[in-house]
């Protein structure tokens, strides 16, 4: 009694709603059909894991009624036997543009850099754009809908790919019938932001990865603080950011490292993006993992490469290699390792590659229950939409699909696919599976015709023999077309012929080259031969896969490095201290630090290293360095004291192996001179297989980068217009900017609710002696005025780096207390060095200066041992004192000269074995070592290269196979490995 009241009530209800249609309808008859439809006899997935045999779907207005095994059929039902068929939720893409037309990007050449905002009432930057509605700008698109729906999609969210900040968006059903439902599900479906500028604008900030990641920081500071009213001014996108904050939020990364800075944004403001991902997780599984993100992942895997030209092949790195093998597996490992994820179309050409791909990704071993749930239900869960579309239960949207059998089956037809209760015909229900093998006699000739693929593009293979014949095959509404050509004759044979109901042999008329006519037969085969099953095996067989290194490029470990106790025996220790330099000495270390020093040591389970005729050092410290970074500066105003370097460090930079290869333990990244202040630096271990956080000094002294000279006022720069433009202008820029932080700190001390400026907090910083500068320098003037501008706001500069004339000036920069970081001996590559000399460190050394030697360039930093000799031959210094330029020197200047630098009893386990003298052209860098684990090892490294070259080897055969397997292909292209430098602008 009480299920039949809840049914009335129910019908009731639908009723009611039905009732309350109040647009006027001029195109036709105002009655409304209400019967049901009924669907039954099919293999019903109400939800992925709810699966009924013999199951009955209802539905009516476009809504399910019920679904399950014993469902009541109203007297006024439409009945459908699917009798042998199924029927499946249909699918949702989270993650499209569908509708919603891109801004075109803006022209204009090489006109002057946009440096403001070109809109009033909005926030001060136009690539902030919450306000964006795509409702706005949505228009139906008939045939992408029916590509879509070709697919399986029957609901597409969308909405405008453009800018860091974009709007909100919509999710649509792909309903082309609007009178026939509600089209628009949702008309804020979500808030979406991304790290890329929008095309739309010229405005020139962000110009880097960096100045993304602090704009949206500040628009998100910048809300809180609006919505509490404090601004005097209407900001319309601060507005809106604040009205949809409760909206989920979606943001599109695109990398596996751009996942997780993306995700570091969201926990700083307490966010949980739903991340879009680049295909690449499975490289940092277990930090993916630990983000405890929701993601959507595209299927996009990159096709093979053309191999078949060695020399064109050499163009391609391991890591492009291993990108094409290890990419299908990206799926199943998500889901193994249980990282909730949707999939989506986003970046395939067409819908219809999908299908090809997650084929792909199941012969990978990607569970096809995981995969139906990452389209239904999870995308609708993401959407905060599950009580209306990802599932066929009671209550949502009759979106379903019908399939001759399991949706995911190559051999599987899509039928229909239903949207709000309307029909879609995909392909003809009754249309018979003619595929498999026949015999055709034509011209005298008896030829093999084999039938295979989707039915609705439908392969052709005809062949007598070992003897190939092109042929064209089309198949609709059970009438079959081929024709096919003799290449011995150049004849075409062209047949047409209806399918019997027992969808076995067919005859038709056979079109002679002649222009005669005769009738003809194809007789099907029974079962299918040995080989073929072998080959439908073999394309079913995943290619082996390489292993996963860390990081997964050349040259990664297969697991990561451990920590080791290690004594060293009988080494000639220089450790840049007081004691100098130690003949046949013993270094003990243990738990990744220096615990002893001395002769005869007892190795007490340690790892014993026979240093005997080799040289034990500290490892070599670089203070000026442009690697392992993603972007150097950020150019888009003045001032950038708001980016750090720390959020670009790349931990799959080359340059980190090679540098441990020349003996270099730890660097400090600085940001570019592009501006007069610049960024934060990164000062990093270079731990190689770490993720970046792990390559970041823990408790890491702050640093900036400030510039003075020809780059900062943009004289060899085109079209520019940027001030400062004059070395005056530099000085009052500085003026300028410390007077507005000093007043910054007093509004901020005064207790007053004020606006938080990360910028200036950081210029704070330094004003209160918490945050030191490395100072971009060349001429003597501009160091002469850039310490008189600290001294009158009362702190000191830390470094001169470059200061290529700071021999001219050295008594003053010791009276000042700045130390220098410069280069031996490069001179004359632009106007302002003209007057650098080689003799630089050893004089600013005389003046009691802490003077370091820098590289400032990813080939020079891996021969810092070489560059630090020279001052022994230019300058006259001892052995010690130039090698300490190397070691303590940049240790002090950075600050970390307590934990590095030099080998001290207490101190890291930063240590290099030289296999000689390590100020000689002939020393090799035999094993590098960081807190106790061996990052670096000579002998370990020729195993390496002979894994890389057998890797290659496999992975060509791979593609080869690829490719005369009828795989597609690419051709090679190498990347280019861009080379940064301080004038770098990205």
């Amino acid at each position: 009694m009480k299920n039949r009241l809840l049914w009335v009530l129910f019908l009731f209800s639908v009723t009611l709603t039905s009732a309350q249609e109040y647009f006027p309808d001029n195109g036709g008859l105002k009655e409304q059909n209400t019967n049901y439809t009924a669907f039954t006899n099919a293999t019903l997935y109400i939800t992925p894991t709810e699966v009924v045999k013999n199951g009955t779907l209802l539905i009516q207005n476009g809504k399910v009624i019920a679904a399950g095994k014993s469902v009541r059929v109203p007297s006024n039902a439409i009945t459908i036997d699917l009798q042998g068929k199924y029927i499946y939720p249909s699918f949702i893409d989270p993650y499209t543009d569908f509708g919603v037309a891109k801004p075109k990007r803006e022209g204009g050449g090489r006109r002057s850099p946009q440096y403001e905002a070109s809109r009033d009432g909005f926030y001060w930057n136009d690539h902030i754009m919450p306000e964006n509605e795509a409702i706005s700008k949505f228009k139906y698109d008939k045939k992408k809908a029916d590509a879509f729906r070709k697919a399986g999609f029957g609901v597409l969210n969308t909405h405008i790919m453009d800018g860091i900040a974009r709007g909100t968006g919509v999710l649509v059903a792909l309903n082309d019938d609007e009178g026939a439902g509600i089209r628009i599900i949702n008309d804020q479906s979500g808030q979406y932001f991304s790290f890329s500028k929008s095309v739309a604008s010229r405005q020139s900030y962000p110009t880097s990865l960096m100045g993304a990641m602090a704009l949206l920081r500040q628009m998100y500071s910048d809300a809180a603080w609006y919505a509490k009213g404090n601004s005097k001014t209407k900001d319309r996108s601060l507005e809106a950011l604040n009205a949809n904050k409760n909206l989920v939020s979606f943001f599109e990364a695109g990398s596996k490292d751009n996942n997780l800075r993306a995700d570091k944004i969201g926990d700083a403001y307490g966010i949980n993006y739903i991340i879009v991902g680049g295909g690449d997780e499975y490289e940092m599984l277990e930090a993916i993992k630990s983000s405890n993100a929701r993601y959507i992942i595209p299927l996009n895997f990159p096709d093979a490469y053309d191999v078949s030209d060695p020399y064109a092949e050499k163009y391609l790195s391991i890591e492009d290699m291993r990108e094409w093998n290890q990419a299908p597996m990206n799926p199943k490992w998500l889901s193994d390792e249980g990282v909730q994820f949707s999939l989506t179309t986003f970046e395939l050409k067409n819908p219809s590659e999908l299908k090809g791909n997650l084929t792909k990704a199941f012969n990978y071993g990607y569970d096809e229950t995981k995969a139906l749930e990452a389209l239904t239900t999870i995308p609708a869960a993401f959407l905060n939409a599950s009580d209306k579309i990802g599932s066929l239960q009671p209550g949502r949207y009759a979106n379903f699909l019908i399939a001759s059998g399991p949706i995911f089956d190559k051999e599987t037809t899509l039928y229909e696919n239903w949207v709000q209760g309307q029909k879609n015909v995909i392909n003809t229900k009754d249309q018979k599976d003619i595929r498999g093998n026949y015999k055709i006699s034509a011209g005298g000739k008896t030829y093999d015709v084999k039938l295979s693929g989707d039915i609705a593009k439908m392969k052709s293979e005809v062949s007598i023999g070992d003897t190939k014949y092109p042929s064209k095959v089309s198949y609709s509404d059970n009438w079959v077309s081929l024709s096919f050509t003799d290449e011995a004759s150049k004849e075409v044979f062209r047949t047409t012929g209806i399918i019997p109901k027992d969808g076995q042999n067919f005859s038709g008329k056979l079109l002679l080259p002649s222009g005669g006519e005769q009738d003809f037969t194809a007789i099907k085969q029974n079962g299918s031969s040995a080989d073929e099953k072998k080959d439908k095996e073999d394309n079913q067989k995943p290619n082996e896969v390489v292993p996963i290194t860390y990081p997964n490029v050349g040259y990664g470990f297969t697991t990561k490095p451990r920590q080791q106790n290690m004594l060293f025996k009988n080494a000639t220790v220089w450790t840049s201290e007081a004691s100098g330099i130690l003949e046949n000495t013993d270094v003990l270390v243990k738990n990744g630090k220096i615990v002893s020093i001395g002769k005869n040591l007892s190795a007490g389970g340690a790892t014993v290293i026979d240093a005997t005729g080799k040289h034990l050092t500290a490892g070599v410290i670089d203070e000026h360095s442009h690697i392992a970074a993603l972007s150097i500066n950020e150019a888009g105003h003045n001032s950038s004291a708001e980016v750090t370097i720390e959020d670009v460090v790349n931990p799959e930079d080359i340059n980190i192996y090679r540098n441990l290869a020349g003996g270099v333990t730890s660097i400090q990244i600085l940001h570019g001179s592009a501006n007069p202040i610049g960024g934060r630096s990164a000062i990093l271990k270079l731990k190689w297989g770490e993720d970046a956080d792990g390559l970041i000094y823990d408790n890491s002294p702050k640093f900036i980068k400030f510039a003075l000279g020809e780059n900062v006022k943009q004289s060899n720069w085109e079209s520019y217009s940027r001030f400062p433009q004059t070395r005056m202008g530099v000085e009052q820029m500085y003026v300028n900017y410390f007077n507005r932080a000093k007043q910054y700190e007093a509004e901020k001390n005064s207790g007053a609710d004020y606006r938080y400026d990360e910028e200036m907090e950081v210029l704070v910083e330094i004003l209160n002696g918490e945050r030191f500068i490395s100072c971009h320098s060349y001429v003597q003037s501009e160091i002469n005025m850039l310490m008189k501008v600290a001294e009158r706001f009362g702190f000191t500069i830390n470094t001169f780096t470059h200061i290529l004339e700071g021999y001219k000036v050295a008594d003053k920069m010791k009276q000042h207390g700045v130390g220098a970081s410069t280069f031996s001996d490069w001179w004359a590559y632009k106007f302002e060095v003209n007057d650098a000399i080689p003799y630089n460190a050893a004089i600013m050394a005389d003046q009691g200066l802490v003077v370091a030697i820098n590289s400032d360039d990813r080939e020079m930093s891996r021969r810092l041992n070489q560059e630090a000799a020279k001052s022994v031959k230019y300058g006259g210094m001892s052995e010690e004192e130039a090698w300490k330029m190397v070691t303590i020197n940049p240790a002090k200047l950075l600050h970390i000269d307590n934990r590095t630098g030099s080998i001290k009893e207490g101190k890291d386990a930063d240590l290099v074995l030289w296999s000689d003298h390590p100020l000689s052209v002939y020393a090799k860098a035999e094993k590098t070592i960081i807190d106790g684990v061996t990052y670096f090892d000579a002998e370990k490294d020729k195993q390496m290269r002979q894994q890389i070259k057998n890797e290659r080897t496999k992975l060509v055969k791979l593609m080869l196979d690829e490719k005369n397997g009828g795989g597609k292909t690419r051709a090679p292209r190498g990347r280019d490995k861009r080379e940064f430098h301080c004038e770098t602008i990205n």
